[in-house]
């Protein structure tokens, strides 16, 4: 599925209207989400998007609003605007809370999904990658990253460090083919708000078990999206 798709209205909205220019033929988009859902196909921006959209909802209720927030992966992941656009929305994001909230920013610089953490008081950018193996980061997004932090020093008058601490988190669970990083990136992400301590550093650390998840763990990402979608459809 195109990494194009989008999620009409902010990840803290109610609409789930879907948007994707691969629905053809008349067929609904709804029914072509759920079917790669179903049949563990590469997916796009709009299924990712709306798993954040419930993982919102998860924050919400256990009152962690405070201490994680999202970054629209359609709206800054590859050939969506130029750097500087995309660098100032994700700067927008990061001024509009006192610094010490995470923020989780799915990326897809062509064909596979990463996870960005960001933690601007702190000036530090985590790297998550599901592919096994020695993972750099995709120079355009260290670029758009590195410039939303400037911005947001510029907005909160402090002068900075000279660079961005960038750390790779390589004990993430790793991916057994090549069609499935955007379910593990999914579940990077509940795995990580699932832990109100937000040791992610520690539970992701040199060293872990890399293995990939079991089948049981990416099947209830995909139940929860389907639960969630079949909720709030229109």
């Amino acid at each position: 599925m195109s990494d194009k798709a989008s999620c009409s209205g902010a990840l803290n909205g109610r609409s789930l209207h879907f948007e994707d220019d691969t629905a053809k033929n008349g067929e609904k988009q709804d029914e072509m989400i759920l079917h790669g859902l179903r049949g563990m196909e590469e997916i796009g921006a709009t299924v990712v998007a709306v798993y954040m959209r419930c993982l919102f909802d998860n924050l919400k209720a256990a009152n962690m609003l405070n201490m994680v927030g999202f970054i629209h992966p359609a709206q800054v992941s590859a050939n969506s605007g130029s750097l500087t656009e995309r660098s100032r929305l994700v700067a927008n994001r990061l001024q509009k809370t006192d610094g010490e909230q995470i923020f989780m920013m799915p990326y897809n610089p062509g064909r596979h999904w990463v996870l960005f953490i960001v933690r601007a008081k702190k000036e530090t950018v985590y790297f998550l990658d599901p592919l096994p193996g020695n993972r750099v980061v995709d120079e355009e997004a260290k670029n758009i990253l590195n410039s939303a932090i400037k911005m947001y020093n510029s907005h909160i008058g402090r002068q900075g460090r000279k660079a961005t601490i960038w750390k790779t988190l390589p004990g993430t669970p790793k991916q057994p083919s090549t069609v499935e990083c955007s379910y593990y990136v999914m579940r990077f992400m509940r795995d990580i708000i699932m832990d109100p301590s937000m040791e992610f550093e520690k539970t992701f650390a040199k060293g872990k078990d890399q293995a990939p998840y079991p089948k049981a763990a990416i099947d209830e990402v995909r139940k929860e999206w389907a639960e969630f979608v079949c909720l709030h459809m229109d």
